[in-house]
């Protein structure tokens, strides 16, 4: 689909600058994290390769013939389908895991994640329309908006410009106009940023964040009470608990919350906290698979460092340690062999039984401290 005339003129020089424009973070002199920088980005070209091979013996699109049902929950095989898409799909889980080309990534995001589909349910100008009926609007989120887009990624050579602000702003203005529930939350910045300097237009970055909050993460993850956020770290302590019980009852001796470090995991997706060659490694996973992979790599933060952690006796070296290892976390297949491979199988029925659980306690929690919140307003106003 076309941009507006307005966006059209300028939009493939934004493009250009985009593409140029580098995602990985500054080293800051640090040699070992530069020679492992300089392997991974090896893998991927040898990853690359792989899907060359398989591009060239399947099709250009093998990818995206029928898939296995709930291939994350374990192969089943559905009537229909030959033994080659289960093949595919074996094959296609592991080659995810391991990393899609950056080359290839927009055109794999946006067809399993499910945004082609959702694109596909409306007119083809939707987009087009949308930018056009809210532009000049003023809203909460919007100038919430307007507020964040100077702090999102600062300093970085594309989205720290007029035309990228421009850019972000228009993706996040137009859905907090397409869901009014959501509005605007922050967090979605960074997620959006992320987004468009992946995706080859504008346009795409917009629908990938639309499946990404409707059908990928769990409800209410972004309204204005962030229930769905709440309800996120509660399971994530209690899986903690389960998976890593050593770290988990240290933690708890020292009144060590999880909420003082995951919701800035669960709200951004790790793109505040990751670098971004891993965020986006993180990311592969979580449109294929779901919003279960988010667990998997918190436990597996948490699980690399379990004998520093150990060692802790404030809360304020704990949080230290985490943002040290999160910030320098340059090897994604370091990170996704432990989520994967240390943290053990979870299932996303087990995790959804885990969310109805909390969700009553999580509800009264906010209740009662939205009931607070009107008496301290009440006793103001007299």
């Amino acid at each position: 689909m076309l941009l507006s005339d307005g966006l059209l003129c300028n939009f493939e020089l934004m493009r250009k600058k985009r593409d140029e424009a580098h995602l990985r973070p500054p080293i800051e002199g640090n040699v070992d994290d530069v020679n492992v920088l300089n392997e991974v980005r090896e893998k991927v070209r040898q990853q690359g390769r792989v899907w060359w091979a398989l591009e060239a013996s399947k099709g250009a699109n093998w990818y995206l013939q029928p898939q296995v049902s709930s291939i994350s929950e374990g192969i089943v095989l559905k009537s229909s389908l030959k033994l080659s898409n289960l093949a595919n799909a074996i094959t296609l889980k592991k080659l995810i895991r391991k990393g899609i080309p950056p080359v290839l990534r927009p055109k794999v995001w946006f067809s399993l994640s499910g945004a082609a589909k959702k694109k596909s349910t409306v007119p083809e100008s939707y987009y087009n329309d949308l930018s056009k009926a809210v532009e000049g609007k003023v809203t909460a989120a919007t100038r919430q908006i307007d507020h964040d887009l100077p702090r999102t990624f600062p300093g970085h050579p594309w989205l720290d410009t007029p035309e990228g602000h421009a850019a972000l702003r228009r993706v996040l203005v137009g859905y907090s106009f397409r869901d009014s529930d959501v509005g605007y939350c922050q967090g979605l910045n960074y997620v959006a940023a992320l987004l468009l300097l992946v995706m080859k237009t504008e346009e795409d970055a917009f629908w990938m964040l639309a499946v990404l909050l409707e059908n990928v993460l769990v409800n209410d993850c972004y309204t204005n009470n962030l229930s769905g956020c709440h309800v996120e770290q509660r399971v994530f302590k209690d899986l903690l608990a389960k998976k890593c019980p050593r770290i988990a009852a240290h933690l708890e001796a020292l009144e060590f919350d999880v909420s003082l470090v995951a919701p800035e995991w669960f709200l951004c997706l790790f793109s505040k906290s990751l670098p971004s060659e891993t965020t986006l490694r993180v990311w592969d996973v979580l449109f294929y698979e779901g919003a279960k992979v988010l667990f998997h790599v918190a436990l597996a933060i948490f699980k690399m460092k379990e004998d520093e952690l150990l060692l802790t006796h404030q809360v304020g070296d704990v949080i230290n340690i985490l943002q040290k290892t999160t910030h320098h976390l340059f090897d994604p297949d370091e990170l996704l062999t432990v989520a994967f491979d240390k943290i053990g199988f979870m299932t996303t029925n087990t995790i959804s039984k885990q969310r109805k659980k909390q969700e009553p306690a999580v509800m009264k929690e906010l209740d009662q401290r939205l009931r607070r919140l009107n008496s301290l307003r009440s006793d103001d106003d007299k």
